[in-house]
């Protein structure tokens, strides 16, 4: 008995120290959010953009910023694009330094930033850019600035695109593993990894389209501001002739090479001040912080926020989970405030059911509201498939689209359980394919073509949903189809888009078609106060950082292929082709 008062008054003091520890914790962050100044913008000061820094569609919520003068919530990419255009109204603001090293941001995200720092520009505020090793993407951005620096010892990347991606076959076999596959559409290339060990014929051809399209829109954009020809910025790539910082100004892709002390000495001559002063940085985290961007009015506009993979059930951070959606698309449609639905896809598919459900709460949306889709860098597959219920859809030209397709994965594992692992299986049935789909035998010849019909089947409903969506005949579709992917370029061409055009564009048009001049925005999902962030559900713990420093980037990338093929497994798929691996 005494044993048991032991262990139990031990317990309760450890129960009662966790309660205090919490209570404390709680106390000094409710106390860092009282106590925390909002950021001041003060006269003659330069807006600081970091093109390292990855703006998501949503705001990235730093739980520690409550209370931390260092750490701040990353805005997302539609803030950054709001405050550079309130920058350029602001006083305050007299220009925009770029930080152009490297930047994690897609092509669509990137030209979003570029054309809201091309509307600063028409106004007689200054943009500098300036980093000591520029990439290509970051270059995409920071090339419409007035002068672009870069360090005398540095270098500015330029090599061409290319993309690269992981075949898996090899290592199926080596395991003993066949993986099953069913698709339709001869360019849904999915599936490829699994079922090859190089790219198909008509694979190489769509992604050479599609990338020698972005390749182009770059070239062409660099061309515009550097006021050099396209076939002389091809021949830089090809020669590898810009191997130094020296290279990059003879060939006049910068206009000088400065250290950071330089350029800041430049900004003070720009701003009229005293070489001994302080110049006023302030970054757009802080900026965002400091100032009041968002439009008011007493109608809505609803612009909900679709990005990462599509899965059936309830979703999580960088997941589009169908019941979530479904609320939240129903919600939008119920709330007689809301006059317009604008829906945001940044999403390269995933389960067809998942897309179809999404679809038909969309599809209701539109009868009563107008509904407008906006594309980020990848809206296809699934992702294409929710959008043709849209009454509009817009993209950039450097969206990847399309991939109109679908397909199936069952692995049949017999091998790899009987040869590596010493493990058999039987049992008994009541009829013949009661255990059809288990991975430790193979499908029958009849069973595979049950799976194939059903595959088929979907394709053609697919295809239906969007010939209905986009007054299309259905012969039409499957033409443009077949699992191809598109750029945002070519889509416009071939009827898949409308318009060009970011965020604001698609909410332009929901407002005019709802016949708004006054309208705020409603933005779901709705981040989550500070509190609800720190004790509220907690999500499945993200490892990935610690797995891709213990194994490696290029084992990284393929662990990945390998847990995408667990998630495929199981449930059709409307989806993109593997990762791409694309060398920007």
């Amino acid at each position: 008995m005494s044993s048991f008062f032991k262990i139990f008054f031990a317990s309760f003091l450890a129960l009662i120290i966790f309660c205090l520890i919490s209570f404390f914790i709680l106390v000094a962050i409710v106390s860092g959010l009282a106590s925390k100044d909002k950021p001041r913008v003060e006269a003659n000061s330069v807006l600081v953009i970091d093109l390292g820094q990855q703006y998501k569609d949503q705001e990235q919520k730093n739980i520690f910023s409550a209370f931390s003068g260092e750490e701040t919530d990353v805005p997302a990419l539609f803030d950054v694009v709001r405050l550079i255009k309130h920058a350029k109204e602001d006083e305050k603001i007299k220009g925009i330094l770029i930080k152009a090293q490297s930047s994690p941001n897609g092509y669509a995200a990137s030209e979003e930033i570029r054309n809201a720092l091309i509307e600063f520009k028409a106004g007689d505020k200054f943009i500098l850019a300036h980093g000591d090793y520029m990439t290509q993407n970051a270059y995409a951005v920071a090339n419409i600035a007035d002068r672009v620096y870069i360090n005398p010892q540095g270098l500015l990347e330029w090599v061409g695109y290319s993309v690269d991606l992981a075949f898996l076959k090899g290592t199926l076999e080596k395991l003993d593993i066949v993986p099953q596959i069913f698709y339709a559409g001869k360019f849904k290339s999915a599936t490829e990894p699994l079922r090859a060990d190089k790219m198909s014929a008509e694979n190489k051809l769509q992604t050479n389209e599609w990338l020698s399209d972005m390749y182009s829109h770059f070239l062409l954009n660099t061309s515009a501001v550097r006021k050099i020809d396209t076939t002389t910025l091809i021949n830089l790539a090809s020669n590898l002739s810009i191997t130094n910082a020296n290279d990059a100004l003879n060939h006049k892709l910068v206009d000088g090479l400065k250290y950071d002390d330089e350029v800041k000495n430049e900004i003070k001559e720009l701003l009229e001040i005293d070489k001994y002063d302080k110049i006023s940085f302030i970054d757009i985290n802080h900026y965002a912080e400091a100032i009041t961007f968002k439009s008011t009015g007493s109608d809505r506009i609803a612009l909900i926020y679709a990005e990462g993979n599509i899965v059936d059930g309830e979703g999580d951070q960088g997941v589009i989970g169908s019941e979530d959606y479904l609320k939240l698309i129903r919600q939008a449609r119920l709330d007689k405030n809301i006059k317009a639905i604008v829906f945001r896809i940044n999403s390269g598919g995933g389960s067809v059911m998942a897309s179809e459900n999404i679809w038909r709460e969309l599809s209701i949306a539109r009868k009563e509201k107008p509904v407008v889709v906006s594309f980020g860098d990848v809206s296809a597959s699934g992702g294409y498939y929710i959008a043709s219920a849209a009454d509009s859809i817009f993209a950039s030209p450097v969206t990847i689209t399309g991939s109109i397709g679908v397909f199936g994965i069952i692995p049949n594992m017999q091998g790899f359980f009987k040869n590596k692992m010493g493990i058999t299986f039987d049992g008994v049935k009541t009829a013949p394919h009661a255990n059809m789909g288990a991975v430790y035998q193979p499908l029958s010849e009849f069973e595979q073509k049950t799976v194939q019909a059903e595959i088929d089947r979907i394709y053609e409903h697919f295809k239906q949903r969007v010939a209905d969506g986009r007054n299309m005949n259905v012969a039409a579709v499957d033409s443009i189809a077949q699992g191809r992917v598109w750029s945002g370029k070519k889509a416009l061409d071939i009827g898949l888009v409308d318009r060009f055009g970011g965020i604001q564009d698609a909410i332009d048009c929901a407002a005019g078609m709802a016949d708004l001049t006054g309208y705020r925005i409603r933005e779901y999902p709705e981040s989550k106060g500070l509190l609800e962030r720190v004790l509220g559900k907690s999500t499945t713990p993200d490892y990935s950082n610690k797995i891709k420093k213990q194994v490696g980037e290029t084992n990284f990338r393929i662990y990945q292929e390998m847990m995408k093929v667990q998630e495929m497994t199981g449930n059709i798929q409307a989806r993109l082709p593997f990762t791409f691996i694309i060398n920007k």
